[in-house]
């Protein structure tokens, strides 16, 4: 098996609040970090009742303070929303204050919708198409090579891990273009994963670097002691996506048994028909998958997410997939 990390959107689930989200991320982490995961990764999403990852910078904050040796990052800053120098002085922060543990993923959507992203922009022309531009110019900071002007202090000489987001194949071609590691959004964004990948390898330009790829696949993943109850466990993301479709966002509902008919079992789908990457079921069930999956891709590590909306059921499906790495 692959190294295995985690996704975690800080779920806000139905009756709760932030607060707690952000405390049951922070039990999640350390959780993970004892059950041997490669790294712990945040996502930036706005204007989602049921996201509470919005200042990312700030909870990986949070979460490396409560942590002492799994890697923690960014899956990912959404590089429009924000000026490269300020996501080089926060990541600078970062590996400051945790050397040697931060990852910094950088995507190019908005992670948003179009009102939100109007609200988040840093002028008034911030051109999603300039994104190869931005990565330059924040690699730029953590690296440079001749005196600038400006400097991110922290920041300047630090050796960050920068990864490249996508759901798309354009996501693919930079990273190989840049000689960057790549994370695939299979786990919302499945039906162009294959073409991506295979765009990813072939492009890829060596450097002294990384002379090699490296691919990270999402994969959805609700573990249980039985196929049933992960059935059922699995209907809450079911609902929360469900309402996302409908441009309806919720926090994360309870488990409803009408929504096990839309639980489809990952044996048998083709992976350019899928809408995501998900995995559902007991320990046998899950590493059959996992394992016919990773034969499939032959990713370097997979990052799993879990929509489940009891945090006690969420740490046993972490559990569950850790025993399987």
């Amino acid at each position: 098996m692959v190294p295995v990390s985690v996704l975690d959107l800080a779920p806000i689930v139905e009756g709760s609040d932030a607060a707690a989200a952000l405390k049951n991320s922070l039990d999640l982490a350390q959780h993970a970090e004892r059950w041997g995961y490669q790294r712990y990764w945040v996502a930036e999403h706005h204007n989602m009742p049921g996201i509470a990852s919005a200042a990312t910078a700030v909870v990986l904050a949070h979460i490396a303070a409560g942590t002492s040796t799994i890697r923690v990052g960014a899956g990912g800053i959404m590089l429009p929303n924000h000026a490269p120098l300020v996501v080089a002085e926060q990541f600078g922060t970062l590996e400051s204050l945790f050397p040697g543990r931060i990852d910094l993923g950088l995507g190019r959507a908005p992670g948003t919708d179009p009102t939100t992203a109007h609200a988040l922009r840093r002028t008034l022309h911030s051109d999603p198409d300039g994104f190869p531009q931005d990565v330059l110019e924040l690699m730029s900071y953590f690296h440079p090579e001749d005196p600038q002007t400006v400097r991110a202090v922290p920041g300047a000489g630090l050796d960050i891990p920068i990864w490249i987001l996508g759901s798309s194949l354009f996501g693919a071609q930079v990273a190989a273009l840049m000689s960057l590691p790549f994370a695939f959004a299979s786990h919302f964004a499945a039906a162009q994963m294959m073409q991506a990948i295979a765009i990813y390898r072939a492009s890829f330009r060596s450097s002294e670097q990384r002379p090699h790829s490296q691919l990270m696949l999402g994969v959805n993943i609700v573990a249980a002691d039985t196929d049933a109850q992960a059935r059922f466990l699995a209907t809450s993301g079911r609902q929360a996506f469900a309402n996302l479709r409908r441009g309806m966002p919720t926090t994360l509902p309870p488990p409803n048994r009408e929504f096990e008919r839309e639980v489809v079992p990952f044996r048998g789908i083709r992976f350019e028909d899928a809408q995501s990457i998900s995995i559902v079921g007991s320990p046998d069930t899950v590493r059959a998958d996992l394992e016919a999956f990773i034969e499939r891709t032959r990713p370097e590590e997979v990052i799993v997410v879990s929509h489940i909306y009891d945090h006690a059921a969420r740490l046993r499906s972490y559990e569950i997939v850790a025993g399987l790495a």
